[in-house]
C-alpha cells in the first residue's frame, strides 16, 4: 500500500502465463479444467481448477481468449510441473503448450482510468475480456469489479507506464494477493499443491466449476462432492495474530474448527488470511490434520459471497 493506504498496481512478478495454441486449444482445456472454456469464445474469462485424477487441485487458472491463444495465468512456480503434467494428456492433439513468461506479462490494476488512459480497452461487464494492439484487459467477477488483470507483451506494457515500478515489485505482488484475500479469490502454490477439492477453495461458489460439460481431469470427485453433499471443509478469511505463519501450515481455531492456510498478507504485525476449515458441526480439534498445539486467536473476517456446504 502507498503512505495514503491505496494498493498498489503494476508487473504481477509472481504470476507466469502457459499458452496454448492451435486448432485444438480450447477442447484440450475442455476435457482439462473444472469450467466450460467454450465461455471463451464469448470474449469471456474463465476461473478454473486444474486437478489430479483423484479430484485435488494442482493449481488454479484464469484463462484468456488472447489473440496469440489462450492464456493460463497462475504462479510461476507451478508453471513447469503443470506443463509436465498436461503435455501427458496432448496425445494426438493439435494443440502447442509453452511457458510465455517471458514474453509476457501480467499487470494488475486497481483504476480502470490509467487503462483507459493508456489507450486500452476495458470490458464493462464483469469478467470480461477486451485486447487492443495485443494487450488484453480482463475485468474481475462481480463480487470483485474493481481489479482488473492485463496481459501482453512485456515492453508494450512498459511502453504505456503499466510496469510499475520494479523497486516496488515486493509491495505489488502483495496488495495483490491481500486483493484476493478481501475478495474470497483462491489460489494454489506449491505448498499447498494437492491439498484441496476444488469446492474446498470455494471454487463453486466463485463460477469456477462447471457441472453441466462433461468429463474432465478429476471431474467423477468434484461432481461426486457436489451432488453427495459432501462438502466438510470450505474456505474462509481470518485476520491472524503476529507470527511465523507459512502456506499450508495447519491450525486450530478456538471453536474447534481445524485446516490450513492458503494465502497469506501481512498489515502491520498481524496478517489477513485465507483458510479451508472444517464445517462448524463438525469441528474437532484434529479434524483437518492441525498439530494438537494451542487454539490459535484468530478472528474470522466477511468475504463478499456467503459460503455454503450443501
Amino acid at each position: 500500500m502507498d503512505i495514503n493506504g491505496a494498493l498498489l498496481s503494476g508487473r504481477l512478478a509472481h504470476l507466469g502465463l502457459i499458452r496454448f495454441r492451435g486448432p485444438d486449444a480450447q477442447s484440450f482445456l475442455q476435457g482439462q479444467v473444472s469450467n466450460d472454456t467454450r465461455r471463451l469464445a464469448e470474449g469471456r474469462t474463465v476461473l478454473c481448477a486444474y486437478s489430479s485424477p483423484q479430484g485435488r487441485v494442482l493449481a488454479v487458472l484464469r484463462l484468456f481468449p488472447h489473440s496469440s491463444g489462450v492464456l493460463a495465468v497462475l504462479p510461476r512456480e507451478l508453471i513447469a510441473p503443470t506443463l509436465e503434467r498436461l503435455r501427458k494428456f496432448v496425445l494426438r492433439a493439435k494443440v502447442q503448450l509453452e511457458d510465455a513468461s517471458e514474453e509476457f506479462s501480467v499487470v494488475g490494476q486497481h483504476a480502470a482510468v490509467t487503462l483507459t488512459s493508456a489507450g486500452l480497452d476495458v470490458p464493462a461487464e464483469t469478467g470480461g475480456f477486451r485486447e487492443r494492439d495485443g494487450i488484453g484487459v480482463a475485468r474481475g467477477a462481480v463480487h470483485d469489479p474493481n481489479r482488473h488483470w492485463v496481459v501482453g507483451p512485456a515492453a508494450h506494457l512498459s511502453e504505456r507506464g503499466l510496469a510499475g515500478d520494479s523497486l516496488a515489485a515486493g509491495q505489488i505482488e502483495h496488495d495483490w494477493r491481500l486483493a484476493d484475500i478481501r475478495a474470497g479469490l483462491p489460489q494454489v502454490y506449491a505448498a499447498t499443491s494437492e491439498m484441496f477439492v476444488a469446492q474446498m477453495l470455494n471454487l463453486d461458489l466463485l463460477d469456477g466449476i462447471s457441472f453441466t460439460k462433461g468429463c474432465y481431469t478429476g471431474q467423477e470427485i468434484i461432481a461426486r462432492t457436489q451432488h453427495l453433499g459432501r462438502i466438510k471443509r470450505r474456505m474462509h478469511r481470518l485476520a491472524l495474530p503476529a507470527g511465523d505463519w507459512t502456506l499450508g501450515q495447519a491450525l486450530r481455531l478456538p471453536d474447534g474448527r481445524a485446516g490450513r492456510l492458503t494465502e497469506l498478507a501481512q498489515i502491520g504485525e498481524q496478517f489477513e488470511s485465507l483458510a479451508v476449515l472444517t464445517r462448524p458441526e463438525n469441528a474437532e480439534p484434529d479434524s483437518a490434520g492441525a498439530a494438537t498445539s494451542a487454539a490459535i486467536a484468530a478472528t474470522e473476517l466477511p468475504l463478499p459471497y456467503a459460503v455454503k456446504y450443501s
